[in-house]
């Protein structure tokens, strides 16, 4: 039998295997959170849910992966980094879940984490630019360490609808997926191509109306594998304009997360605080449901894959035409994001007419929570208009 052939069954196999374990875990993985106490109990209003949801789902995510990693590819220097440090962060992930940890706990756990990486020799040494390539010297550590812990960072507070995150990371590794092929990396794109597995094996409890999050335990440790795989499958090759692949690739979970960083310092808050700021709160806010907000979302983050792809092509006129227009897409989606019906509802509590009748100003929590069910009953009406439609 022809060795490519071979390659191909194999990777086809890992990709199942992993899709598998994930689904046959996750059932298990819920009871479990029942009982330890890892429960997602909806208390504000930036939460998308109104009944209590287990969420240490990503546990039947590493454990698909890791099971599949060890059946399917020789283990390395890499694989045992990204195995170990993959543990810890679930491990920290689940006592996150059940006891919310200090952020600064979590920073110092995911900085610890990415040093083992780097010490390991995983490190973006050089970037390309044009046909050079620009040695980062001193600077290669600190820019590592920066992707690791904003990466791993960056998939975990894109979760706040159902799937978004699963789905996204998805994506994500399709992208890097084709990419490696490209280049000609088979055994990086095998590992990705098992994390694929995993998320899919995962997606349909996850998925709205979700019967289980992923939760930190999940979010993070697909951020730091993901991290760890584009450094040694893109950051390390000598593709023109190396840096902007994964930038493009990662487009959509980074760029929410620099402006969530930056609108917190303007209003005076903790970067580690919460809000309901996030481009996926925008598209609620605008009148979507959870599913049409996350279907726009996938989309956004598959133009900016397909940007990643042309890239690598060396189409650059393409990809920069449809990164542009994804990231313009991403940008509208956060600065446009409330509807007439929000606006009008908003505007009947904060007007100066009501204040002079003595009439109670709505708290934001309350404005949030009107928004969520204004939401969740245009999805209500959008199914039943499905459902008569195919009756």
């Amino acid at each position: 039998m022809h060795a490519s052939l071979i390659k191909v069954i194999i990777g086809i196999a890992a990709v199942v295997c992993a899709a598998l374990l994930a689904y046959v875990c996750t059932p298990l993985v819920r009871v479990l959170a029942f009982k330890i106490g890892a429960v997602d109990v909806p208390k504000d209003g930036r939460r998308m849910h109104s009944v209590p949801i287990p969420r240490i789902g990503g546990l039947a995510i590493f454990i698909g992966f890791a099971l599949t990693i060890l059946a399917f590819c020789p283990m390395s220097r890499f694989l045992t980094v990204a195995l170990f440090g993959g543990l810890i962060i679930v491990v920290m992930g689940v006592l996150d879940d059940v006891f919310a940890l200090n952020a600064w706990l979590k920073l110092a756990v995911q900085i610890i984490v990415a040093v083992f990486a780097i010490l390991e020799g995983i490190t973006i040494d050089f970037v390309s630019l044009g046909d050079k390539m620009i040695p980062l010297g001193g600077w290669s550590i600190p820019l590592t360490l920066i992707w690791i812990v904003g990466l791993t960072n960056s998939i975990n507070l894109i979760d706040g609808l159902d799937g978004l995150a699963c789905g996204v990371s998805a994506i994500c590794s399709m992208s890097l997926f084709v990419v490696m092929i490209i280049l000609g990396d088979f055994q990086s794109a095998l590992i990705i191509a098992i994390v694929i597995g995993a998320c899919i094996g995962f997606f349909p409890f996850n998925a709205h109306p979700a019967k289980i999050f992923m939760g930190d335990t999940g979010a993070q440790t697909l951020g730091y594998l993901l991290s760890l795989i584009s450094i040694q499958g893109v950051f390390k090759t000598h593709t023109v304009f190396s840096f902007l692949i994964p930038l493009s690739i990662f487009g959509l979970p980074i760029f929410d997360t620099l402006f969530a960083i930056i609108r917190r310092l303007i209003h005076g808050k903790s970067p580690f605080s919460s809000d309901r700021g996030h481009i996926h709160h925008r598209l609620i806010d605008m009148g979507f449901g959870q599913r049409k907000s996350v279907g726009i979302l996938y989309s956004i983050c598959g133009i900016l894959g397909i940007a990643a792809v042309l890239l690598t092509l060396k189409y650059y006129i393409p990809a920069a035409l449809i990164f542009i227009s994804g990231f313009a897409l991403f940008f509208i989606s956060s600065c446009v994001y409330k509807n007439p019906a929000t606006r009008a509802y908003t505007a009947m509590f904060t007007d100066e007419d009501a204040l002079e009748s003595g009439i109670r100003i709505a708290t934001d929590e309350e404005i949030s929570n009107r928004v969520v069910n204004l939401a969740v009953r245009t999805e209500i009406t959008d199914e039943k208009n499905d459902n008569t439609e195919i009756n």
